[in-house]
Parts: C-alpha cells; structure tokens; sequence
C-alpha cells in the first residue's frame, strides 16, 4: 500500500487555489478522492462555490517531495542571513526626529542677530 493511499482505493490530494491573477497560490486543505478527476470535482464543489477562485491546483500528495530531517538541519546553518532583513533599520526613523529636533529653525538664528545687537548697544 503507498504512503498517500488510504484502505487501498481512496488517495490523498492537496488543494492550492489562487484567488486574483496577481495573487498567490495557496494551500486550502486535504481531501481523500479515489483518482485525480474526481479529487478535482470534489475541490471545485468543496471550495469555488464559497470563495472568488481564478485558478485551482489538485496534487497527489505522495507527488509533493518534502525536505528530509537532515535537509532540515542543513537549511538551518544556511539561513544566517539577518543582513538581508530590514527590521534594522527601524530605528532611523527616532534618530532622525532626534536630528530634526537638535537642528536649529529660522526663528532661532535670526534671534541670534538681535542678540548680537543688543550686545552692542550696550556696550555703546
């Protein structure tokens, strides 16, 4: 008996439906179906009755190929890449209203001219 077989007639199939052209496909759920006509039929009356479907994908599940555990392992080891992330540049945004507060308005520099005049009158 085949791992995707179930009680020797009935197989297991995976349905992916993508709802708009631009959109993704996703996986929906598992469905017990005798051949792959009927795990198609039973989909479409399952699942495009209820929801906007542009596009439906049934697959024999024992057809999708897994990662092993040791392929598992090694992904993991590879998948140092927090560089490529952007979280890190989330606090850019406080430092720079941290910049614009230090920086110095119109107002303040021209009160820096009356100041100066004020300096000189007095020592006038």
């Amino acid at each position: 008996m085949a791992k995707g077989n179930i009680d020797g007639f009935y197989q297991v199939y995976e349905v992916f439906s993508k709802r708009n052209q631009k959109g993704d496909f996703q996986h929906q759920f598992s469905l017990l179906a005798p051949n792959r006509e009927m795990a198609f039929i039973m989909a479409q009356e399952n699942f495009m009755r209820r929801e906007p479907v542009v596009d439906l994908w049934v697959v024999k599940r024992e057809d999708i190929r897994m990662m092993k555990p040791e392929e598992r392992e090694m992904v993991k080891r590879l998948d140092n890449k927090d560089y490529r992330l952007t979280k890190g540049y989330g606090y850019l945004k406080k430092k720079w209203r941290q910049y614009e507060q230090n920086m110095l308005d119109e107002k303040e520099i021209m009160s820096w001219g009356e100041m100066g005049k004020e300096g000189r009158k007095k020592t006038q």
